[in-house]
């Protein structure tokens, strides 16, 4: 379902591994977020606990996010 990256870092680390565009803390959750990101069929499928899947609003109202760091 992944479409397109706005994150140049984050379009490398997904497709090469390569950490250097990432916060390196980030890697182990961003491998999961992005592996289901990639794997899913709609938001639901995000829906996993911990991931703090949630609608955003105003300006970016019908968009999903989750929770990379805490």
């Amino acid at each position: 379902m992944i479409r397109s990256f706005k994150h140049k870092g984050l379009e490398k680390f997904f497709l090469k591994g390569t950490k250097s565009g990432i916060q390196a803390k980030h890697a182990g959750r961003l491998n999961l977020i992005l592996g289901r990101l990639h794997a899913s069929t709609g938001p639901k499928d995000l829906d996993l606990p911990g991931l703090k899947l949630h609608k955003l609003g105003g300006r970016r109202k019908g968009i999903w996010s989750v929770w990379v760091s805490a």
